[in-house]
């Protein structure tokens, strides 16, 4: 990813860790400059300072972007896949949830995830029928090391 940004970054990538659940994970971080083509995109997705779907999802939310979102935020399930929009409200996760089924065509579902705190998050939960047409729609833009994400117990590992 660094690789194919690097030209709208001032430094290169960084090394950092979390421990999640007693396991230690790790990952790089790195940084965009202030430009405005990308000041245009955050202040569509966080317009006062809080993270949103936007109400142009439905334009914005391209096979490309799809791919990467998947990437970023999709976790394979024995049965399909999750998309952990946990940090989003209701109102948003059912707006990214219609475009998914409206413009794309695939069979989801809102599963919710109670906090130790008590806070409710919901996830989109994309089904196993529909994992054959989201696999067309992105595989193509997603890196090699990504493509698990798109497979489940369900489904042959052959697929790819």
């Amino acid at each position: 990813m660094f690789n194919q940004l690097s030209h709208y970054c001032s430094h290169g990538p960084s090394l950092v860790s979390s421990v999640r659940m007693g396991k230690t994970h790790y990952g790089l971080n790195f940084f965009t400059r202030a430009l405005p083509c990308l000041t245009e995109l955050h202040s569509l997705f966080y317009p006062n300072g809080v993270k949103i779907i936007p109400e142009n999802i439905y334009d914005l939310l391209t096979p490309v972007a799809l791919a990467h979102l998947i990437m970023e935020d999709g976790q394979s399930s024995r049965h399909g896949l999750i998309l952990c929009t946990n940090s989003f409200s209701i109102q948003d996760v059912v707006r990214l949830m219609n475009v998914l089924m409206v413009r794309y065509k695939l069979d989801c579902n809102i599963r919710e995830h109670r906090r130790s705190s008590g806070k409710v998050e919901h996830m989109v939960y994309i089904k196993h029928g529909s994992m054959p047409i989201l696999r067309t729609i992105v595989k193509s833009y997603m890196y090699p090391s990504m493509l698990y994400k798109l497979e489940n117990s369900k489904v042959s590992k052959g697929f790819m």
